[in-house]
């Protein structure tokens, strides 16, 4: 098969688009015959090394965690789905594996794309949307009526995350994005929002139960002083730097600090498929790349400054 792989950490430029073996379903898998797949800040920051100590050195290394096709075949113990299904959902590997011709899902983290979907627009959901609902409903123990604000509203989580706390019935929900980019946050259902350029919301005299910091751009300790009393900080940022101080700080505070990674879920996945059938939830594509131009696509991701996700599409 084709796919984008890597043989030491670096910039862009060490991205090869490349003959790589096809993988074979494990008896819980199910291969998937890729039609999209997207980019988000995690593959890029594996390609560059930021967290080799969780990745390894086992290279060659395909990126990409999220996708989105049909069923190319299904392993021994697989009974939810069959050959030709349209399905998405998270890579089944510790780096990634989803750029490429064909990828492995976990049959308990794969889901089937919502009928009026394209792949290109369920490419962009599967890790944006499960990191966002995760982060609002799990690790923010979101609840009715809270004040939210969205660190980063416009881009690929950021704009699940505004969509998915009015969903979860915030009272309020604020976002920050650059100045381009709020009018797309106010459709999107915020109820305010903020020129990060212009406005630190660290600063001012609102105050949150619910700060996401979808960007990773921001911390507890800075943030903590826009928090109400328990209120609950959830970041994306997985640095270890970052984890030590924002849980050091939270020690000697009421308020509490957060940083994951979302979890592969089938169930999470499903309750999202719901959503986006119905309407309530709406993919944003900024940009679609040919798998072939993955390296491009890494480039312009790391700008920081898309709207919603940047997509790869892998034709026949």
């Amino acid at each position: 098969m084709n796919a984008i792989y890597f043989n030491q950490y670096g910039p862009a430029d060490v991205l090869h688009y490349g003959e790589q073996p096809t993988p074979t379903p494990k008896a819980n898998q199910i291969l998937v015959r890729v039609r999209a797949s997207s980019i988000n800040p995690i593959d890029w920051k594996v390609r560059r090394g930021d967290i080799k100590l969780l990745t390894g050195f086992d290279f060659p290394m395909i990126p990409g965690r999220d996708v989105a096709g049909e069923v190319a075949a299904v392993g021994s113990q697989v009974v939810r789905f069959a050959v030709g299904d349209r399905v998405y959902g998270m890579a089944d590997g510790s780096t990634g594996g989803a750029n490429a011709e064909y990828a492995l899902l976990a049959e308990p983290s794969a889901a089937f794309i919502p009928e009026k979907l394209s792949f290109e627009e369920a490419g962009a959901v599967p890790l944006a949307a499960l990191t966002a609902l995760q982060a609002l409903r799990d690790q923010g123990r979101l609840l009715s009526g809270d004040r939210v604000l969205i660190n980063g509203a416009s881009g690929g989580v950021g704009s699940m995350a505004v969509q998915l706390a009015r969903a979860l019935g915030a009272g309020e929900v604020t976002g920050t994005a650059s100045a381009d980019n709020l009018e797309l946050v106010r459709s999107l259902g915020a109820d305010r929002a903020l020129d990060y350029k212009a406005h630190d919301f660290t600063k001012d005299l609102s105050r949150y139960d619910l700060i996401f910091d979808a960007a990773g751009k921001s911390s507890f300790a800075a943030s903590q002083a826009a928090l109400r009393r328990n209120g609950r900080y959830v970041s994306t940022d997985p640095q270890p730097v970052t984890v030590v101080t924002d849980k050091l700080a939270a020690l000697l505070s009421t308020k509490s600090a957060h940083v994951f990674l979302a979890n592969p879920s089938g169930p999470d996945l499903a309750v999202l498929s719901a959503w986006l059938q119905a309407g309530t939830l709406r993919v944003i594509v900024d940009k679609t790349f040919p798998l072939s131009e993955t390296a491009a696509a890494h480039r312009y991701n790391e700008q920081g400054e898309s709207n919603g996700k940047i997509v790869l599409t892998v034709e026949d």
